[in-house]
């Protein structure tokens, strides 16, 4: 029966059941579904040719021997089978591909296939994340069938164009604009034609990521709600005229601009992405909501979704089968690509530590054992405010490897070779940070010595070298160019180090400082070094 079905017939409790019972759930069951589902992958993966040549012919029975048998694979262990989309090669049927950026400046794109069960798995926990986003208690929601989402996210192939289509079969829900016309539009079209909808009839839900939904709504803000164009009222239903005037009235008394939360009285309001958690908290200011967030990403599908407590993801039991890494273990991989570390499963991760999350994709996926580059910190076993007994996760970043920028672009250390090499600066050395401004912005913080310091004197100042740099970014990197096009971003920040510098850490602590987001400790004393002239 449908979310529709069951709504109609006022069946909440069976409805809560259905979609958020996983949250009921202790450790023991929740790991009885895991083994479950892992069991009949291993069949299926061992039966096929992609699992027969990750496997190396090999034939696991158990779980625990297709953990010792399978290495942690990555997105080039499965390129040549999924680039050239090779179904009868894979675990199960796929009945649509699902596409995203790979790496900038190296690899163009990477798809996904997506079956049918693994489709059914989406829908339903997507439905679970639309009733926790409009919950402030368990068992209670303020869905109704027809409310309307504005909806901020990419279309397909991406995977964020499947949570239409898959709502869709469960429930009426209307997405501002319409899905059939947003296809055909750029982004900076959607958002404003979806907000240009909403004021004229109102809007009940939200879902973008997160520093997208920040961007649109400070737009909205400065533009004074977008309420000044007579013709754009015509179309307004009298409440919203009603709100528009009111929020006029109440922004000129108390001296500030139009807030989304002024005009909208969201029942939820849902982000993805990375980088939430610099923008939660404007965003619970402009539109009097804490956003809930979720987690989701090409390979993995929809694997987490925070509670009405809005404190910490709890990951779906039946998406994926979750293995982890600790994070000394993660760093020794850093240092040494050819450690094999021993994971953890679910019912052995510990509160407080950090992990990086290595997943096999159920119900007939491709993936298995995979490092897909995320890290999280368990926040906790068990939640007294919301009564679960399952662990609960906070995003913290991409792993060391990569610097991802507000969920936009993923900067490889490949990509900043590429960058540097086509500018045809004389950069000796280097090494990049992801760091934070005072307004907890993220960006992208790049440490350079040049050849000389004579040409850098002569010929080349720090604005020069961030401006060159900048453009060479975007030139291999799509995703670098939308963060100035879309978010208003521009993440770089140059510092020149003496010459001299990485030389002389070298020598001090007998290997050169990383490449890709050497520690802080790491990189103040790169920067004391290069202050002091250390020899």
């Amino acid at each position: 029966m449908s979310l529709s079905e069951r709504l109609q017939k006022r069946e909440y409790q069976e409805i809560w059941n259905q979609y958020c019972g996983f949250l009921d759930l202790n450790i023991e069951e929740y790991m009885k579904i895991q083994n479950r589902l892992m069991e009949e992958q291993i069949q299926l993966f061992s039966s096929c040719e992609l699992g027969s040549l990750i496997l190396k012919g090999k034939r696991p029975q158990t779980i625990e021997e297709f953990r010792r048998m399978v290495p942690l694979t990555t997105y080039e262990d499965y390129a040549d089978i999924l680039l050239r989309k090779q179904a009868e090669s894979l675990p199960g049927n796929p009945v649509i591909w699902i596409q995203t950026t790979w790496e900038g400046g190296k690899h163009p794109i990477k798809v996904a296939p997506y079956t049918r069960s693994m489709l059914d798995t989406f829908r339903n926990n997507v439905v679970a994340c639309l009733l926790l986003a409009t919950s402030e208690e368990k068992g209670h929601f303020s869905y109704e069938e027809g409310d309307k989402m504005l909806y901020g996210l990419a279309p397909l192939p991406y995977a964020t164009g499947l949570l239409p289509l898959l709502l869709g079969e469960e429930t009426d829900i209307r997405f501002l604009p319409e899905v059939k016309e947003a296809v055909n539009m750029t982004f900076s079209q959607r958002n404003k034609l979806g907000f240009k909808l909403a004021l004229q009839k109102d809007v009940e839900l939200f879902f973008g990521l997160g520093s997208v939904t920040y961007a649109v709504s400070q737009s909205l803000a400065s533009s004074g709600g977008g309420s000044g164009n007579l013709r754009s009222l015509l179309g307004c239903e009298p409440h919203m005229l009603y709100r528009m005037a009111r929020a006029k009235h109440l922004s000129k008394k108390e001296g500030r601009p139009i807030r989304p939360k002024d005009l909208f009285g969201l029942k939820g309001f849902m982000v993805a992405g990375t980088d939430n958690r610099c923008y939660k908290d404007e965003l619970e200011e402009l539109w009097g909501i804490r956003p809930m967030e979720i987690f989701a990403g090409t390979e993995p599908s929809l694997i987490g979704t925070e509670s009405w407590t809005r404190d910490g993801m709890y990951f779906f039991p039946d998406s994926c089968f979750y293995e982890f890494i600790t994070e000394k273990d993660m760093e020794e991989l850093e240092e040494h690509p050819d450690f094999i570390p021993q994971t953890l499963l679910m019912n052995e991760v510990l509160p407080g530590e950090k992990y990086e999350l290595v997943l096999t994709v159920l119900k007939g996926g491709a993936f298995v054992r995979y490092r897909c580059g995320d890290v999280y910190r368990c926040v906790g076993l068990s939640n007294r405010e919301d009564g679960t007994k399952i662990p609960r996760f906070e995003y913290i970043d991409r792993v060391p490897s990569i610097i991802d920028i507000a969920g936009f672009t993923r900067i490889s250390e490949n990509g900043i070779i590429s960058a540097i090499r086509l500018s045809g600066l004389p950069v000796i050395h280097w090494t990049a940070a992801k760091e934070f401004n005072e307004q907890n912005r993220p960006f992208l913080h790049l440490y350079v010595e040049m050849e000389s310091e004579a040409f850098v004197q002569r010929a080349v100042s720090t604005e020069i070298l961030r401006e060159i740099l900048t453009t060479y970014f975007k030139y291999i990197d799509q995703d670098y160019r939308d963060l100035k096009k879309i978010l208003g971003m521009d993440p770089l920040v140059v510092t020149i180090l003496r010459c001299g510098s990485f030389e002389a850490y070298r020598e001090k602590n007998g290997k050169e400082i990383r490449h890709m987001n050497p520690s802080k400790r790491e990189l103040t004393e790169l920067i004391q070094i290069q202050k002091s002239n250390w020899r």
